[in-house]
């Protein structure tokens, strides 16, 4: 059974940076793309930043280009997403999620999630 655990976020004044991790077990991590996503109450979930594999394919959100970096460290079965320059429209719970095979952007294509990390950022 796979399990992802996040960790990092926090609070943060705007213009700050946070560090999230993700641990994934349970999994071969090599045949998993990985994905950062994030939610807030009454709205649709949204991809982030998502890398494949062996790290070929990176794409991230506009809203968070030049700001976030996505990296993965397949010896270690873990993901991370480097934020810098938060805004305070980042606040957020963010959740990592693995997805057997070709990375993609949609969230409903990812098989397993974490419980989530809240990310909130103060003007």
């Amino acid at each position: 059974q796979v399990h992802l655990a996040e960790s990092g976020g926090g609070w943060v004044q705007a213009g700050g940076s946070l560090r999230l991790s993700c641990t994934a077990s349970g999994l071969i991590f090599e045949d998993y793309a990985m994905g950062w996503f994030r939610q807030v109450p009454g709205k649709e979930r949204e991809f982030v930043a998502v890398i494949s594999w062996a790290s070929s394919s990176i794409y991230y959100h506009d809203s968070v280009k030049g700001r976030f970096t996505i990296s993965r460290d397949n010896a270690k079965n873990m993901v991370y997403l480097e934020m810098t320059s938060l805004k305070p429209e980042d606040t957020a719970t963010y959740y990592c999620g693995a997805r057997r095979g070709n990375v993609i952007v949609d969230y409903r294509g990812y098989d397993a999630w974490g419980q989530g990390t809240q990310v909130t950022v103060s003007a």
